[in-house]
């Protein structure tokens, strides 16, 4: 018995499977698309302002605060720990969710709201940890699909259980701690891995190839909340910390993975294309996760909740079904992303703002919706794009570590905006005001790449244009040379 338990964990299949049930409970949160009316309405009795200003930006300040330290803390007690941590933080969000009233107490929430998707690393670290590179693709392909199914099905569940059957937020919130805690009884299942990508590897001595020698496949997904695809290269590409045959001290084989570490964010930072990359990764996605902070909030002032029907369920299903469809499609867009990508940065972060004003100028619900749906599916398409063309370019390990400081300063720069524009101890403004400064925001972000864009074809154009007359300039020199001689030659005889 215990031999075939052995042999069962050490299959990919099983893993595979426990974190992808692990997954979707995880995802299946029917309350999620309702959460500002369950808050604003009878159950919790609190101001837009109070949610706006006071709770909501809990949840930016303790993700940042989480995220590093919880980054490396996963890579090295090896995944495991961190998923059950998550599991424990989901069950006490929606406890006190439940249960719990009052500012104080739902700034509780937003904190241990911070630990869940601090954790969510562990989620798409722990598979590439146990199995092998041949099963790579196929694996992230499994994780990122069962949670946008999830996600779907939440979403749609919601909406069919308030609109159809009258059921109460608060119910809809009791769904969601029952699937986040068959999630954490799940996690309770996955095999212990024996490896990790930086502080526990095996076997590994040589130093790493630069950025622009490594080419690695990269997975068929985009990154969710958040995020985002591994690529599969070989694990010996990754980053080497030094050699642990003699055993050295826990503090000196920690210090050396970080001095290796920083070494390996120069190097791929030293590469101008995936500087450019990770500079707008980084600023788009803090405009992105600041938008969908605060979406529900802009939803329930133009449409108040205890007047109006709500279709937020249904609008984030939508929503997710096309996000899924513009990754999809990414794939077979036969386009030079060298030379073109900065305009479709550009351009699409255009489209972003736009629709961003449109939800600060219309009053009108269904607009507000429909611009959600457009800015939200550009998001997805371009971030799919920035992930391959950064993957392509580095080991999984270097992608992973890329990921997550372009994260952070994300994070970083998500922080600046909620303390300066949202919370009550900066300026505070409103919901409206506030997506004018968000449309702002993506429209400086389109002004930086269409800028840059234009420079760049100009400058290839004259480039083909100099060469062109280069070539012109040497055969006319090579055809009157040929005449010259033939003259001569001709004169002599």
């Amino acid at each position: 018995m215990g031999c075939w338990k052995q042999e069962k964990s050490n299959t990919w299949t099983f893993p595979t499977l426990i974190l992808c049930l692990c997954g979707f409970f995880y995802m299946m949160k029917p309350s999620e698309p309702f959460l500002t009316p369950y808050l604003t309405g009878p159950d919790k009795n609190l101001t837009i302002d109070e949610v706006t200003n006071q709770i909501f930006p809990v949840w930016t300040y303790s993700y940042l605060a989480l995220l590093f330290p919880v980054f490396l803390i996963t890579d090295y007690v090896r995944y495991k720990p961190i998923l059950l941590l998550q599991g424990v933080s989901f069950i006490v969000t929606w406890l006190l969710l439940l249960f719990a009233h009052g500012v104080v107490a739902m700034q509780v929430v937003e904190f241990f709201y911070g630990m869940v998707t601090a954790t969510e690393v562990a989620y798409y670290a722990y598979i590439y940890s146990v199995v092998s590179a041949d099963h790579y693709q196929r694996v992230t392909s499994y994780c990122r699909s069962i949670t946008l199914v999830a996600a779907t099905v939440a979403a749609v569940l919601g909406q069919l259980l308030v609109s159809l059957a009258d059921v109460s937020y608060f119910h809809l919130n009791a769904i969601t701690l029952a699937s986040v805690s068959l999630a954490f009884v799940c996690s309770f299942f996955l095999p212990m891995p024996q490896k990790s990508m930086f502080f526990h590897r095996k076997g590994v001595t040589e130093a790493l190839p630069g950025p622009d020698k490594v080419v690695a496949t990269v997975g068929s997904d985009r990154p969710s909340s958040c995020q985002e695809d591994k690529s599969s290269a070989p694990a010996n590409r990754g980053p080497a910390p030094e050699p642990q045959a003699d055993n050295p001290k826990p503090q000196k084989h920690v210090l050396s993975v970080l001095v290796q570490l920083s070494k390996d964010l120069r190097d791929c930072y030293s590469s101008r294309k995936l500087l450019y990359w990770s500079l707008w990764w980084a600023l788009a996605t803090a405009g992105f996760n600041q938008v969908l902070n605060y979406i529900q909030v802009l939803w329930d002032f133009r449409a108040p909740s205890h007047s109006s029907a709500v279709y937020n369920g249904a609008v984030e299903a939508i929503a997710t079904f096309l996000s899924s469809v513009t990754s999809f499609v990414v794939q077979y867009m036969k386009i030079n992303w060298d030379l073109f990508g900065e305009l479709a940065l550009g351009i699409f972060s255009a489209i972003n703002a736009g629709s961003l004003f449109l939800m600060h100028f219309t009053t009108n619900i269904w607009a507000c919706y429909a611009g959600y749906l457009i800015f939200k599916a550009c998001y997805m398409l371009l971030i799919t794009i920035a992930t391959f063309q950064i993957a392509v370019n580095l080991s999984m390990e270097r992608y992973a570590l890329m990921f997550g400081f372009n994260n952070f300063v994300a994070l970083v720069i998500q922080t600046i905006l909620t303390v300066v524009v949202v919370d009550s101890r900066g300026l505070g403004l409103g919901i409206v005001t506030q997506f004018l400064i968000y449309g702002s925001y993506f429209a400086f972000i389109a002004g930086i790449f269409l800028i840059k864009s234009i420079c760049m074809l100009v400058s290839s154009t004259c480039k083909r244009k100099i060469a062109r007359s280069c070539k012109e300039h040497l055969n006319h020199a090579e055809h009157e040379s040929k005449e010259q001689i033939v003259t001569g030659y001709t004169t002599w005889l």
